[in-house]
């Protein structure tokens, strides 16, 4: 099963990309009011190490995404311990080889990652933001902007993943 790893990166940048458009034009006159930002704090920022810093953890997250959206990672790390898996013999690689040819492009379509981002945006980050904002007193527009944002993000960084990786 062949990867192309440059995709993974490239996908890195989603976040930022639609970071910039999310919690610009769209909502970020609404997220500024409630996180009590203004144009002049937002200006002390130091943008070139919050967009490294966001990348390097956007590549962790495109990471994250790959197994979770590319069902046939799960039968290789099933397998990939297995004797002389590594090396590529034994039963549990031949094994393998047969299921990509036979199965490798399964699911692998933009839409069917998209489909898993959202799941991930609403059952895992929209709950986890929302336990957040309970403790931060944040208004359910907090959790809204923002799971909006994540479940977004990461139906797109899915659908890429699963389509090109």
């Amino acid at each position: 099963m062949e990867m192309n790893f440059y995709v993974l990166f490239l996908t890195a940048l989603v976040p930022m990309i639609l970071g910039s458009i999310w919690y610009g034009p769209l909502f970020g006159k609404t997220w500024m009011s409630i996180m009590g930002f203004t144009e002049e704090s937002l200006k002390e920022t130091n943008m070139i190490k919050v967009l490294a810093i966001c990348y390097v953890l956007s590549v962790l997250i495109s990471s994250a995404l790959m197994p979770m959206v590319i069902h046939q990672m799960g039968t290789y790390s099933t397998l990939a311990g297995e004797p002389g898996f590594a090396e590529q013999t034994g039963d549990a690689f031949v094994y393998f080889e047969n299921f990509v040819n036979t199965y490798g492009d399964r699911f692998r379509t933009f839409k069917h990652g998209a489909f898993h981002g959202v799941l991930y945006g609403l059952f895992l980050i929209m709950p986890i933001l929302g336990i957040i904002a309970m403790f931060e007193k944040k208004s359910f527009k907090y959790v809204a902007i923002n799971a909006g944002y994540w479940i977004v993000t990461l139906a797109i960084m899915s659908g890429i993943i699963c389509k090109w990786l």
